[in-house]
C-alpha cells in the first residue's frame, strides 16, 4: 500500500434515513428523455408524460400536453426517421413547457427553407389547433444546440389545458 494511503480512512457516502423527502409536485417536474425517431417512441413519449404529470398533480392538463407530446414526436419522426429526438417537460410559471429536438438540419437555399417549414407547419396542424385551445402558443426553428438540427415547442397553461379536457 502506498505510504500516502496509509491509515486513510475511504467511505461511500449513505443515505441519510432522516432526509425529508419532498413529495412530487408541479414546481418539480423538469423531465428530459432521449429517444430514436422511430413510430414507436411517440408512444412511449406520450406513456412516459402522462406518468409525469399524474405524478407530479397535474393529471388533469394530461389530454392536452399527451396530444401535443404525440404530434411533436410524430413530426420528428417525419423528419428525422432513424435518427434521435430529445423530449424535455418543464412546469413553470402555471405552464408546461414542452421542447423537441430532432437531427433534421435547415436547408440552406431560401426556397427549400419555405418548403420545408410549410411542410413542417402541416405537419403540426393539429398541434396548433390543441395548443390554440389551451390559450398556448408553439413554435419550432433552427437549433441552436451544437448538433444543429430543428427545436420545435409548445406552451401549454394549466387553466387552458383543464378547460380543453373540460375540467372547469
Amino acid at each position: 500500500m502506498p505510504a500516502s494511503t496509509a491509515g486513510a480512512v475511504f467511505a461511500c457516502p449513505v443515505f441519510a434515513e432522516e432526509t425529508d423527502f419532498v413529495p412530487p409536485s408541479p414546481d418539480t417536474l423538469t423531465y428530459s428523455l432521449t429517444l430514436p425517431a422511430e413510430p414507436t417512441s411517440s408512444r412511449i413519449a406520450r406513456v412516459a408524460t402522462r406518468a409525469v404529470l399524474h405524478g407530479h398533480g397535474l393529471g388533469d392538463m394530461a389530454d392536452a400536453v399527451v396530444q401535443v407530446v404525440g404530434e411533436l414526436a410524430a413530426c420528428a419522426c417525419r423528419f428525422t426517421p432513424g435518427d434521435e429526438m430529445y423530449v424535455s417537460l418543464r412546469y413553470r410559471e402555471g405552464a408546461l413547457r414542452v421542447v423537441l429536438y430532432d437531427g433534421h438540419r435547415r436547408h440552406e437555399h431560401p426556397r427549400m427553407v419555405e418548403a420545408c417549414d410549410a411542410r413542417r407547419r402541416a405537419a403540426l396542424r393539429v398541434l396548433g389547433c390543441v395548443v390554440r385551445e389551451c390559450d398556448g402558443e408553439w413554435g419550432f426553428g433552427e437549433a441552436r444546440e451544437p448538433g444543429g438540427g430543428t427545436r420545435m415547442w409548445a406552451v401549454v397553461p394549466w387553466r387552458g389545458a383543464r378547460g380543453y379536457a373540460g375540467v372547469e
